[in-house]
């Protein structure tokens, strides 16, 4: 099923800039090996909508990064929005999720939302199309949370 994605990251983990990065590939309901924790942020970025569809528990996954983070520490989360109402009905037809669902989830592990970027926002999307070769520019959300000091 990710064959492509696996060959293009084997293809670009060879290029010398690389030579520092270590590839770590772990369930994402468990995303942290042992003993790696206060890290300052942690980024999610255009894949949350994908743990819906697939065998993952989000309740341990949220928390998992929550643990990992510093009092204080950052989460950042961007996706492509889904209707409102949508929850996570579309997610794998359309690849979208619905912003409320996704904050909630969060928040629910005990992060707090503080802000939110709406530089990728589109009012005019109509959140009814797959984000895959989209004839107008995608409505995305971006998300900053934090665990509480």
């Amino acid at each position: 099923m990710f064959s492509r994605p696996q060959a293009a990251w084997e293809a670009r983990a060879k290029n010398q800039t690389m030579a520092n990065v270590t590839h770590l590939t772990r369930p994402y309901d468990d995303p942290l090996p042992e003993g790696v924790g206060k890290l300052d942020l942690v980024t999610f970025l255009f894949f949350y909508h994908d743990t819906t569809y697939m065998q993952v528990d989000r309740v341990k996954m949220d928390k998992a990064l929550f643990n990992a983070l510093k009092p204080g520490g950052y989460l950042v989360v961007e996706d492509y929005a889904a209707a409102a109402g949508a929850g996570t009905s579309v997610s794998k037809t359309f690849h979208r999720i619905e912003e409320s669902t996704l904050i909630a989830e969060v928040e629910a592990a005990g992060f707090k939302k503080i802000d939110e970027g709406n530089y990728l926002r589109n009012p005019n999307d109509p959140h009814n199309m797959p984000i895959f070769r989209p004839q107008i520019p995608i409505d995305i959300f971006a998300l900053k949370f934090q665990k509480p000091t």
